[in-house]
């Protein structure tokens, strides 16, 4: 390997020996330096060496843009390797990469060299920024996609902030930055409002900003499902239904149109999204099926289908309750429920020892209306709320009927009392329990099971078998024996038969004892 450097160095040498003696000139490549960033309208020098070319000859060093040879943006002659000095007044046009070119003046034989590029960031400060509307359109509606442009008069190398209404946005999942634009997907009402931007860039550690006028978008929110319900209005004997109209969200103005099946009502244009219209009724006949529909410019929404039937209230007023217990069971608090018969619109009330209970809250209740299906009456068990309860169910749009419930005394005494009879059904529950008991305990003594495989001896049966032993036997000794035997009663030997057979096998045994005695 090193005998191979040492070959080549040779005969580089050799070919330059060889140049010099013909006298072939040789250029070298030049180097490029200057600044890599400058201001515009500023003054700066870039310059340009040399260090391999032919003796005694002029250097002609040109700078360009690279890619640009049409242009000259330099000229300097080098005599004897002279650095050349190029001064430039900066122009947005500097901006690139520079290059400096070498070539012989007066041999055009000889091949001209080319620097290593040089970058060079011109910097314009940023001036007369302005937000611009893709779309061309400040008001559209909700789920549109936004996007706004910065546009600059002036500036270039510049960084964007966008603000709306006066409060810098930050990127979220739904808005977006890139360059000088802002996206904003899935819009909705909160993205309205005015937005501006601000644009800027440096120089060394000079700042310069250039901040954009407002431009007001509007995100209009689709107008939401309507709902549908009506009140009855009673003017002397004439009744009419109030039909409300209203949507919960979508941007004003909001039109809405009522129908009876196929037949329209009337229609009319609002600023706060509801509306009512009046109908002409008849107590007790439905009078058709209404729909309300809504529009504010992008789609129209169509509410459920509502039968308009008004039916005076009836009874009878059911009163129930039901209570919560706290701590060692006892009742603390106490839920009534009022529910009429029939009735579309139902006015419930409520009454203490038959005086109205004026609000829906107080010290002790709470009423929860859920008319005009039933009220619901909240008690919290104590001193204040002992008394006698009931309800009263009328027509809202008339009061002249009114239908009472029945009456609830309530305590705290009375609830968490026993009712008689809950205590007379667990007396009786017992009562019957030991009568069940005292019953099987009999049937058990009366029907218990005995063994009647073997028949047992009775007394008299006993008593004949002692006389017949002391007719054989005349002992004095079992004289005493044999009285005590006699004194047993037939009870005493009822037995079972396994009983009476171990006394029957004694009485052998006894037997044999006497004769061997005998004998001996």
């Amino acid at each position: 390997m090193n005998m191979f450097v040492t070959l080549l160095l040779t005969v580089i040498l050799g070919l330059s020996s060889c140049d010099e003696d013909s006298h072939n000139p040789v250029l070298g490549r030049p180097q490029l330096f200057g600044p890599s960033e400058a201001l515009v309208k500023k003054a700066v020098d870039f310059y340009c060496e040399i260090f391999v070319y032919p003796k005694n000859e002029t250097i002609l060093l040109q700078l360009f843009k690279e890619g640009d040879r049409d242009k000259v943006l330099g000229v300097y002659s080098s005599l004897d390797g002279e650095r050349g000095v190029f001064p430039i007044l900066i122009r947005t046009f500097h901006d690139g990469n520079l290059e400096c070119v070498a070539s012989v003046q007066n041999d055009t034989s000889v091949e001209p060299s080319v620097s290593s590029v040089r970058r060079l960031r011109v910097i314009e400060p940023v001036k007369n920024a302005v937000v611009m509307v893709s779309s061309e359109k400040t008001e559209f509606f909700e789920g549109t996609t936004l996007e706004l442009r910065c546009d600059l008069g002036k500036g270039n190398y510049a960084t964007f902030k966008w603000f709306l209404n006066g409060q810098q946005i930050s990127e979220t999942q739904y808005r977006y930055f890139s360059k000088n634009f802002l996206r904003v997907f899935r819009t909705s009402s909160k993205d309205s409002g005015a937005y501006m931007c601000v644009a800027q860039n440096s120089f060394n550690e000079t700042v310069f900003h250039s901040t954009s006028s407002v431009v007001n978008i509007t995100v209009k929110d689709v107008v939401s499902t309507p709902s549908i319900s009506f009140n009855v209005l009673k003017e002397d004997r004439n009744y009419s239904a109030l039909v409300s109209c209203h949507s919960q969200r979508g941007t004003p103005p909001v039109t809405f149109t009522l129908y009876n099946r196929d037949e329209l009502i009337g229609n009319t244009t609002e600023e706060d999204r509801s509306t009512t219209f009046t109908v002409p009724i008849v107590l007790g006949k439905h009078m058709g099926w209404l729909q309300c529909r809504a529009d504010n410019g992008d789609q129209t929404a169509y509410s459920s289908w509502m039968p308009l039937l008004v039916e005076p209230v009836q009874g009878p007023v059911a009163l129930q309750y039901d209570y919560d217990t706290g701590q060692n069971y006892a009742v603390v608090g106490v839920r009534f429920y009022c529910n009429a018969s029939k009735g579309s619109h139902v006015k419930f009330e409520w009454f203490l020892n038959k005086t109205l209970l004026p609000d829906v809250l107080g010290s002790f209740y709470r009423v929860v209306d859920e008319a005009p299906v039933r009220s619901i009456l909240l008690l919290a068990v104590g001193r204040s709320s002992a008394g006698t309860y009931h309800c009263e169910a009328s027509d809202e749009y008339d009061n002249t009927t009114m239908i009472s419930s029945r009456t609830k005394y309530l305590d705290k005494e009375v609830l968490n009392r026993l009712p008689d009879v809950v205590v007379a059904a667990v007396f009786g529950c017992f009562s019957l329990i030991i009568i069940m008991v005292c019953v099987c305990c009999g049937i058990s003594i009366v029907y218990r099971p005995r063994n009647y495989d073997e028949k047992p001896l009775v007394g008299a049966d006993i008593k004949k078998l002692i006389t017949a032993y002391e007719e054989d036997l005349d002992f004095p000794e079992y004289a005493e024996d044999t009285a005590s035997l006699l004194e047993a009663t037939a009870d005493d030997f009822d037995q079972v038969s396994h009983e009476s057979v171990d006394e029957w096998l004694w009485l052998k045994t006894r037997k044999t004892n006497v004769l061997e005695h005998e004998e001996d």
